[in-house]
Formats: structure tokens, sequence, C-alpha cells
């Protein structure tokens, strides 16, 4: 059994999407939960099993699994069938599990502690900084339409969402401009945030 522990408008929202776009969102057990908002309204949930009460939190058969890039990374390989991730064997399969693990430890905190104006020879050296993500995404995007060649893959899906949570990130080049309004033009994207605003009072 899976079970999903899910805020709305929250990080938990893109696996809210890559459920949708696996088309397995009825199979999964949805679990909506609170947790601390970034304005202060909120609170940890004593249903939500994540060990510092945040989302996403996916539940397999009692194992638990969380942070966002290996909850995708783990139904992706569970649910091959549906393209968006690349299995074991596969010739993208190393730069499928670069990208996910590249958003974790290069991209949302370089967005972050850019929003928050922090600045630090030590961030930058180990994260690098908005000039390196974004040349990386750029070179790559100038290559290829998605991050993965010429299909729509979970890399994107995931890569994607911080410059639609935060707009004002997003960089003034045109190709990355273009990749996400192709990301945000499938269905996926309209649905999950009617499921979030249906959700959004429980």
């Amino acid at each position: 059994m899976l079970t999903l522990y899910h805020a709305p408008q929250s990080r938990s929202s893109r696996i809210i999407r890559l459920l949708i776009e696996l088309g397995i969102l009825d199979q999964i057990d949805i679990r909506i939960v609170t947790v601390v908002r970034n304005d202060g309204s909120g609170g940890a949930d004593p249903a939500n099993p994540h060990p510092e009460g945040k989302v996403p939190v996916l539940v397999h058969d009692g194992v638990e699994i969380w942070e966002s890039n290996a909850i995708i990374l783990y139904l992706t390989d569970l649910f091959p069938d549906a393209g968006l991730g690349r299995s074991v064997g596969h010739s993208e399969r190393g730069s499928y599990l670069s990208w996910l693990a590249w958003y974790g430890g290069v991209l949302e905190p370089v967005v972050i502690f850019e929003a928050a104006g922090l600045s630090h020879p030590l961030l930058d050296a180990t994260f690098r900084g908005v000039p390196e993500a974004v040349a990386r995404l750029t070179g790559q995007l100038e290559k290829t339409p998605y991050l993965l060649g010429d299909r729509f893959s979970a890399a994107d899906l995931l890569v994607v969402s911080p410059y639609v949570w935060l707009p004002q990130a997003t960089p003034d080049v045109p190709v990355i401009r273009d990749w996400i309004a192709r990301c945000q033009a499938r269905p996926s994207a309209q649905q999950a945030t009617d499921f979030d605003q249906a959700h959004r009072s429980a």
C-alpha cells in the first residue's frame, strides 16, 4: 500500500503532479496534514510521520521515504511504464539521477539563498550561485527541449518547480522561459493546482 502525506500548496504538490503524470493518483492513499508555513501559520501535525514535520512523506508497506527527489526516484522506478524516469541500465539513467540530485544539492539552495539575500564565499563554493545554476540549465536546454532530451521527465517536473512557486526567480533566458512554459502547459500542472484547491481547507 502506498500512502502520501501531503500539505496543499507546498513542496509536496509536485508529488501530486507526479502521481497525476504517472496515472496513479487514484491508487494512492493521500493523507492531508498541516505544516508550518513561511508566514508562521499552520503547525506540525502529529499524524505526519516525517521526522521534521515536513512534507512530502511517502510510505510504502510501512517503509518511509522522504525528500522529494528520493520520492520521485522511488515512484518512477516503481512505475516505469509511464516513461517519466530512467530505469537501471538505461543510457540516460546517470543523467536522470544527476538532475534529481542537482536539484536538491544545488538549485533549491541557490534559489533560496538568492531570495533571502544571503551571500558568502562558503555558500558559493559549496552550492555555486545563480549564474552557475542558470548556465547549467541553459547549456542543457540549448541542446534539448527537456532535461533528458525530447521528452518531458520527472527531472523536468522537479527542476521546474522552484520557478513555479517563486516566479520572480525565473532567469530572463529565453530557452529557460520556453522550457518552463512547455512544462507548465502539460495538463498535470493545472490538475495538481485543482487538487490542492479542492483540499486546501482540509
